[in-house]
């Protein structure tokens, strides 16, 4: 597996992913709009096919992410937690030392992951998501914090 940051050329792909793995999920327009403001997006490719993505929001600082996606055939092998480690990374490398983001209350795979990798639980945002209705729990990383 190899992680790259993404380009518009990749933003097809990405988005049939998000597609698959999202209720509401991002359109091809909103990543290219992601692209070019302020966002950082990272894929994982695995013999030129894009398995998985995170992106993330940068207001220096701080960073958001937004999203974070493994292709449904794909997942179970420890994309999603590089993904996540390889965004750390970045963000420590560009002067950003507090992620935060917001994942569904009952995603145990993805909470689960965020622990590994140093986030840990700070509030509940209600009924956040629609289709279908569900909490928010906001999460958050900081550069002391472990990585994954």
């Amino acid at each position: 597996m190899r992680i790259r940051q993404m380009e518009p050329a990749d933003i097809p792909e990405v988005a049939a992913i998000e597609k698959d793995c999202f209720s509401q999920p991002w359109s091809e327009q909103g990543f290219a709009d992601g692209l070019a403001h302020a966002a950082v997006f990272l894929i994982a490719e695995d013999k030129e096919e894009i398995i998985g993505y995170i992106g993330m929001y940068v207001s220096e600082p701080e960073g958001e992410i937004t999203n974070v996606a493994v292709a449904p055939g794909r997942r179970g092998a420890g994309c999603g937690k590089v993904l996540v480690r390889e965004m750390q990374k970045w963000a420590m490398a560009h002067g950003v030392n507090r992620i935060v983001l917001e994942v569904r209350a009952h995603n145990a795979p993805a909470i689960h992951v965020y622990g590994q990798c140093g986030f840990r639980k700070i509030g509940v945002r209600r009924n956040f998501y629609s289709f279908p209705k569900e909490d928010a729990d906001v999460m958050e990383w900081q550069e002391q914090d472990r990585l994954c």
